[in-house]
């Protein structure tokens, strides 16, 4: 391993950690969620055997409170996923810490995708599983990469992705974003994520080029598939696995890398698949500046296709 990963935790007015380094594993699923309520469990229950015997202390009830996540805690939870099948929607949020962030974090918002009464016609399923940094380091890259193919096989994602990311469940980084801004013009290998908005708007589409990227269909086959991918990505250091169900995973790099702009090192591989992505990049309404600025978001994922 030749990379050196930064210690990063901002800290909001309370002074509590409200960012912090880590990765984050996300899918995207043009399914209705009773339709992968079971995967999505299953898929739970997998990344909760890779990592530290109770990691995640705390839950989101539906008021919106924290609340212990002991056995009623996770009777609540699979219920709310596997037996509500009837819902407009499904959101889980599963955290290490009840103050301040936390390396390990689950997400999922789930929807009917019913586009005439939901509004759903650009939403998509949304799963993410955060990491801290010490994981990574303790662990290595294959291992996150084998729990990340784990965790995508039974899931019916179009899009998903591996990679470094200013860990911060539910979007709280926007309450430090001033802060954010220029830890993300340092480092651009820091994924900067907000699960509920992606959702609403990715739809089959794409989010960038990552350490780790997942395709899927239909977006597989509207790059052209895999003998077009190869051809476009003609790099060492981009490896190429087919999975079943007519899926793909490109791997960019043996690490993840943070990016820092100060090393001046060349990229060309996620360049060059950020430029055949794009045209698939979903409008995110949030800004890094403000609520109503959502511009410079949309330069801030384009960063590698300039």
């Amino acid at each position: 391993m030749s990379e050196r990963y930064p210690v990063v935790k901002v800290r909001g007015i309370d002074g509590q950690p409200t960012a912090r380094d880590g990765l984050i594993l996300c899918f995207f699923m043009r399914r209705r969620y009773p339709e992968i309520a079971q995967t999505v469990w299953l898929a739970l229950q997998t990344y909760l055997r890779a990592i530290p015997s109770g990691s995640l202390g705390w839950y989101v009830d539906q008021q919106g409170d924290m609340q212990l996540l002991d056995e009623q805690g996770w009777m609540y939870i699979n219920e709310k996923i596997l037996n509500r099948p009837r819902a407009h929607a499904c959101h889980v949020q599963l955290l290490q810490f009840d103050i301040g962030v936390g390396g390990y974090n689950f997400e999922y918002d789930g929807y009917q995708l019913d586009s005439q009464l939901l509004n759903d016609e650009k939403a998509a399923c949304a799963i993410a599983f955060s990491l801290p940094t010490e994981y990574l380091l303790e662990h290595g890259a294959d291992k996150v990469r084998a729990l990340s193919l784990e965790l995508a096989h039974d899931l019916p994602f179009s899009f998903g992705y591996a990679s470094l990311a200013f860990v911060a469940p539910s979007g709280q980084w926007y309450s430090v974003r001033r802060e954010l801004l220029p830890l993300l013009d340092r480092y651009r290998g820091f994924d900067l994520y907000h699960l509920g908005t992606t959702s609403r708007v990715i739809g089959t589409g794409a989010r960038g080029a990552y350490w780790l990227t997942f395709l899927g269909q239909p977006l597989l086959n509207q790059l052209g598939g895999l003998e077009v991918l190869r051809r476009e990505l003609p790099f060492p250091e981009v490896s190429f696995e087919s999975l079943e169900g007519e899926r793909l995973l490109l791997t960019l790099g043996e690490w993840p890398s943070p990016m820092d702009i100060r090393e001046h090192i060349s990229r060309p591989h996620f360049r060059a698949l950020a430029r055949l992505l794009e045209p698939y990049f979903p409008e995110e309404k949030i800004g890094l500046t403000s609520l109503l600025e959502n511009r410079n978001m949309a330069r801030w994922l384009r960063r590698f296709c300039l």
